[in-house]
Parts: C-alpha cells; structure tokens; sequence
C-alpha cells in the first residue's frame, strides 16, 4: 500500500487527508444520526402521560428531557413555554427545531465537498502523470523508460485513488441528508400530536388563552360606547 502512495506522487497526501476526513465524518454522523439518538420513541407518549396524570412537570424534569435527544429539546421546550399560550410555544418550538437541524447537519457539507474535489485531485495527478511520460520523450525516440513508467503509474493511481475515496463519501452524503430530512419530518409530526393531545386533554392554560378574548370584549364595549355617545349628540344637535 505504501508503495502506491509513493508511486502516486505528492498529489497522494491531500487524496489520503480527504479519505482520512471522510472516513471520521462517516463514523461520527453514523452514530449521531440514529433515529433512537434523536427521535426516541414513545418521548411524547411519556410527556403526555406524565402530564395528565400529575398535572405538570418540574422545570428540573423538562430540563432533563432537553438535554438528552434533539426530539426531547423540542418537545420540553414547548413544555416549558406551554403556560404563555399556544403562539408562544409554537414559536419556540419551530426554534429549537431550527437549531437540532443545523446541529444535525454538521460536518455534512465537508463530506460533499470531499466527494467532489477528491475525483478532481486525481484528475489533476492523471494529467501531471502523462506531462511527465511525454517529458520522457524527446525527438521522437525515449530518453528515459523509467521516467516514463513513473508517469503513467502516477496518472493511473492518482485516477483510482481519487475515485475510491470520492464514490463513498458522496453515497454518505447524499444518505445522511435525505437521513436528516426524515428526522425533521418526525420533528414536525411529534410537536403536532403533542399539540394537539394538549387540546384533546384540556392541557394548554385556559387562563392565558383566555385573556385575549376578555380583551377585545373590553374594546367592544368601549367601541360601543363611543358609538352611543355620539348618537346622543347628533340627536342634540
């Protein structure tokens, strides 16, 4: 192995960095991305359930549950938010979804951006192989075989090298993405039953909820008032 590396010329130590590079994102996304990792089953059934029986729960708990998966930071802090109305939880739900995505999608541009350049690296180690086997030649006639020889060994290599390291990581990358999507979209799904067993179960805070309608029962009246007020004076006049 050593001796193809070598054989390949210097355009083999980036090749080898990008192989390195992508072989430890692979592993390190392989393992985050696990869908018991960040989208564990039964979380809302369990937070509904601890609801419903106890009425609430601790800040402490809610605390706990974010720390521990992306699904469970989205879910405790709508919890957490749940007693300033529906608007407000939402929103700070749609939040921290926004950022576990970002955070799951960390180190995936590296690897597309391996997958593209690592074929072009060994592009470029094809053409110096051949300027340096047409070097060889001069006048028609071969001054050195070897020289020759190094050439096209290095244009050979450096092509399959930069190809077994480009076909692996694009195949990761364009899995994890579409890995990543389908997380978000169990994001989405779970904070929607969650909303709605809150409705179903009689959980939101009904006080909160209902202090904009006593509100613009308040400008209603005032509204009417200000509309008996002036009838009294258009009678007068």
């Amino acid at each position: 192995m050593w001796e193809l590396v070598k054989a390949g010329g210097w355009l083999m130590t980036p090749i080898v960095v990008c192989s390195i590079l992508a072989l430890v994102i692979i592993i390190e996304r392989s393992h985050t991305l696990q869908f018991s990792k960040t989208v564990p089953s039964r979380l809302r059934e369990q937070l509904i359930t601890r609801l419903r029986e106890n009425g609430d729960i601790g800040r402490t708990q809610l605390m706990n549950v974010k720390e521990k998966t992306a699904l469970g930071d989205i879910l405790a802090t709508g919890l957490l938010y749940r007693q300033y109305g529906l608007e407000s939880m939402t929103m700070h739900m749609q939040n921290r979804a926004s950022v576990q995505v970002h955070q799951l999608e960390k180190n995936i541009n590296m690897l597309g951006t391996i997958g593209a350049i690592a074929p072009l690296l060994g592009l470029l180690g094809t053409v110096l192989g051949i300027i340096s086997s047409f070097l060889a030649i001069t006048d028609g006639a071969m001054q050195d075989p070897t020289m020759l020889a190094a050439g096209v060994s290095q244009a050979l290599i450096t092509t399959a090298a930069g190809m077994i390291v480009a076909i692996p990581a694009l195949v990761a990358y364009r899995y994890f993405q579409r890995r990543i999507i389908d997380i978000n979209a169990q994001f989405e799904t779970q904070a929607g039953l969650m909303i709605q067993e809150l409705y179903d179960y009689q959980l939101l805070d009904n006080t909160y909820v209902a202090a904009p309608a006593n509100s613009m029962t308040t400008i209603d009246e005032r509204v009417t008032d200000r509309l008996d007020v002036d009838k009294s004076n258009m009678a007068t006049i």
